[in-house]
């Protein structure tokens, strides 16, 4: 937990849901505190249990230590693009959870690609060897290079890098157009992650962290890995759901694309009729983990939905909002009973949504898109109605969470949706 000064009238807005630069910022930045407490966490753990790792393993995390803070002193924005990815956040808080010995050690590994990776996209030159002990290098955020001897060279100059197996069966070239681009590499055993179209949120469907080893949700649903992610649908489906928060709400568009980082693709059921599922964790917020929707109208709701998931999850490291607590309380979008974390989560998220929902219904909207807002805005109206009254009884919430709750009724009331009676 981050502890800050907020000012009342950021909370207030941001209780609304709608979206603000400002507010985007501001939130970032605790994104970007969050992910260096961890950071140091992790610099603390390794040097902690230094005499459970072997000796390579000390030595390989010192050169790649060492190329992080290298990487930092020539581009600070670099490195933190790197750290504050969504899938380093998952990993560093595994590494911090594994068992000292070779459990922590095989995390360890990750450091290098990650320090490559910000070196990278630093400019910095590179040399020398490094041993890949899993014989896959991950770069966050650029894709993974397949390593059978495990262990790569390294050589180039500023703005350039090659990544080779000493082996020789595979290699990639690393270029960046210019400072703060993002690079771009091509080679033999190289797979790139790819830009969804007219943005900069990456299709993330190789990083080992991107998805918990037990899956998501109470059937396990694992990652769908390349080539079976669909990247091509993927494309088709995001720029139908650009096309319809542009025309529906422009500013909600601009910020899910700067909030969100990556979409990690779901596997399927494998049923005819697969059941939606989207979700962002809490290690990896940025990250929107998704079945691929049935249309670009149902990944425009799932963006939006997920993005206020990010919002939330970064303003309570700010300021706490609940505490701790072991009551559950049902609600109407999850079968399950939810705790009061849940029960705020969900009604932010679909607070957004019937925020949508009603400049959808107002406007002139898309066949389908514009049918499906006249009975969504109903719907989440009332179940948002319904979790803000749990909300405004509950004893689990801070002073700061109880503001919350507040603006945010005075905002669902302002959206001409009929106002709800405790209990």
């Amino acid at each position: 937990m981050i502890s800050a000064p907020v000012p009342a009238a950021f909370i207030r807005h941001l209780a609304t849901t709608r979206p603000a630069p400002a507010g985007t910022v501001a939130l970032r930045a605790a994104l970007h505190a969050r992910r260096k407490l961890l950071l140091k966490a992790f610099l603390v753990r390794v040097e902690r249990d230094r005499a459970s790792l072997t000796p390579a393993a000390r030595s390989r995390f010192e050169t790649d230590w060492a190329l992080l803070e290298r990487a930092e002193r020539s581009d600070p924005a670099a490195v933190r693009t790197v750290l504050d990815y969504p899938m380093t956040g998952a990993w560093l808080t595994a590494a911090l959870a594994a068992a000292e010995g070779p459990a922590l050690e095989g995390k360890l590994a990750q450091l290098t690609g990650a320090a490559l990776a910000a070196a990278v996209r630093a400019g910095c030159a590179v040399s020398g060897e490094r041993a890949v002990p899993s014989g896959v290098l991950v770069l966050p955020g650029l894709g993974v290079l397949r390593c059978p001897s495990g262990r790569v060279r390294l050589s180039g100059h500023p703005g350039q890098v090659r990544i080779r197996d000493v082996a020789g069966q595979a290699e990639v070239l690393l270029a960046r157009d210019g400072p703060g681009a993002r690079p771009v590499g091509a080679g033999t055993g190289w797979s790139g992650l790819c830009e969804l179209p007219g943005s900069a949120v990456v299709l993330d469907d190789l990083d080992p962290y991107r998805v918990p080893p037990h899956g998501i949700g109470p059937d396990a649903v694992p990652a769908a890995p390349r080539p079976h992610s669909t990247p091509d649908r993927w494309d088709e489906q995001w720029r139908a759901a650009r096309a319809l928060l542009a025309a529906t709400d422009p500013d909600r568009m601009a910020e899910t694309e700067a909030v969100l980082r990556a979409v990690v693709p779901l596997a399927p059921s494998g049923r005819r009729d697969d059941p939606p599922l989207t979700a962002t964790l809490r290690a990896a917020p940025g990250a929107m983990l998704s079945r691929l929707p049935r249309d670009g109208g149902h990944l425009a709701e799932a963006l939006v939905h997920e993005t206020q998931h990010t919002k939330l999850a970064a303003l309570h490291e700010l300021v706490p909002l609940y505490l701790p607590g072991g009551a559950r309380y049902r609600v109407g979008w999850r079968p399950d009973p939810r705790p009061v974390s849940g029960v705020l989560q969900g009604a932010y998220a679909h607070l957004a949504l019937t925020d949508l929902w009603r400049r959808a219904r107002a406007g002139p909207g898309a066949t389908g898109w514009h049918a499906r807002a006249e009975r969504q805005f109903e719907v989440y109206g009332d179940q948002v109605g319904e979790a803000l009254s749990i909300l405004r009884e509950s004893d689990e919430l801070t002073h700061a969470g109880r503001e919350f709750v507040q603006a945010m009724e005075r905002h669902r009331a302002g959206l001409g949706v009929a106002a709800r009676s405790p209990g």
